[in-house]
């Protein structure tokens, strides 16, 4: 049986005609604008937004505050790491958490003075947050701690990737 007319491949009068998509990652920046204010718009709109940005609030708030405790160490295996390499870990995880939390934090805070406000362009996500603290006076010194705090954070991924407790790591030889 010929491979040419069975489907497997396709036959010369066949033309393959695909949509042409825009990639998933691409963001349509007047799309997320046109978004949230019709999210805005809606009956109940703004308390949801208002909702959805403090509970980002409350997340940021949650992984300073989990950071700061070391709460990280607990999903660690940390025996099997020497004591220089421990007290990096952790202070990677710390500095890096801090970040991220902060940074949530004032993210949900943007998208809670949208929803008071009534102003859909105050709604901001990461790059906006970061361009809004590039605006203010200490601006560069900003950026650059979001900038080493969220890349500590990213190494501080890579050693939970390497040490992070699984059931096979805890499961007893028999």
């Amino acid at each position: 049986m010929s491979r040419v007319g069975s489907g497997l491949l396709p036959r010369r009068d066949r033309r393959f005609h695909w949509k042409r998509r825009p990639p998933l990652v691409a963001l349509n920046v007047r799309a997320i604008a046109t978004s949230k204010a019709r999210v805005l718009n809606w009956p109940g709109g703004r308390v949801l937004v208002g909702v959805v940005g403090a509970v980002l609030v409350i997340v940021g708030v949650v992984i300073v505050v989990r950071s700061l405790m070391r709460k990280f160490e607990d999903n660690l295996r940390t025996e099997a790491m020497s004591a220089p390499t421990r007290r990096v870990v952790a202070w990677l995880g710390v500095i890096g958490g801090v970040a991220c939390g902060v940074i949530a934090a004032v993210a949900g805070l943007f998208i809670v003075l949208a929803a008071v406000t009534f102003d859909p362009s105050q709604a901001k996500g990461l790059d906006a947050t970061l361009r809004s603290f590039a605006a203010t006076p200490a601006g560069p010194v900003l950026l650059i701690a979001a900038a080493v705090g969220l890349l500590l954070f990213g190494l501080y991924s890579f050693c939970e990737a390497r040490w992070r407790k699984a059931p096979e790591h805890d499961a007893s030889a028999e």
